[in-house]
């Protein structure tokens, strides 16, 4: 299928409903149609992956066209160039979290890139960096435990942002680095307790908030399996 062709099939995928939904969960909808993700990665396993079509479609703007190309992109053929050009052009968290979760996990460069958007200004850049790392922390199987132990000393600098889609992030990179194992599970706890004694309210929440999954016997369980 050409890029005209997929989005016409976007569109005729849209749903009124969906799309004012989609606002109440604080997703800007400007280019927005209202297609479901179960719709979307359907759609994605008939397209197969392409680089050259994902290009097009992200440059179309369209906000499920861009989350499709994330879908369809070939991780191989993403150079830094491109995974920057695409950063900047994150406007909401879905497609932020949804790039970090199809694409940018699976870059040979993806650590780096986590720790690298991680220290930028632009609220969804920096979301992007801890998105990834907690992606990074359930999906790499190959990583050791160095790897994030590194992250976790950017999530204690970086715990003071108090922008919502920022802060939320860090906690989420804190949370999964922390329930990858159980000797992270201890350095994230130390981390955290760390972060709680910085003078700063958000900071305070990000702490608070990843000790008590941290500390969940439930979780400590299914940690130690």
């Amino acid at each position: 299928m050409t890029a005209d062709q997929v989005i016409a099939r976007l569109e005729d995928l849209a749903d009124p409903n969906a799309r004012a939904g989609m606002e109440r969960f604080g997703i800007r909808t400007g280019k927005a149609l209202g297609v479901s993700m179960p719709k979307l990665r359907a759609l994605a396993k008939e397209c197969g992956r392409d680089h050259a079509l994902a290009g097009k479609l992200w440059a179309s703007g369209v906000h499920e066209a861009r989350i499709l190309a994330t879908l369809l992109e070939e991780p191989d053929a993403v150079t830094e160039k491109q995974a920057e050009k695409w950063v900047a052009d994150f406007d909401s968290w879905d497609v932020c979290d949804q790039c970090c979760l199809n694409l940018f996990q699976r870059l040979s460069f993806a650590h780096e890139l986590a720790s690298r958007l991680s220290a930028r200004e632009v609220e969804f850049v920096k979301r992007s960096g801890f998105a990834l790392m907690a992606v990074l922390a359930v999906h790499d199987r190959t990583s050791g435990d160095e790897v994030f132990e590194k992250f976790l000393t950017i999530i204690k600098k970086q715990s003071t942002d108090d922008r919502n889609f920022v802060r939320k992030a860090v906690n989420w990179a804190l949370r999964q680095i922390g329930k990858r194992n159980m000797a992270l599970n201890k350095k994230a706890i130390r981390t955290a307790a760390e972060i709680a004694k910085i003078d700063s309210r958000t900071a305070r929440w990000i702490a608070a908030d990843a000790l008590r999954e941290l500390r969940d016997e439930k979780i400590l369980a299914r940690i130690r399996k």
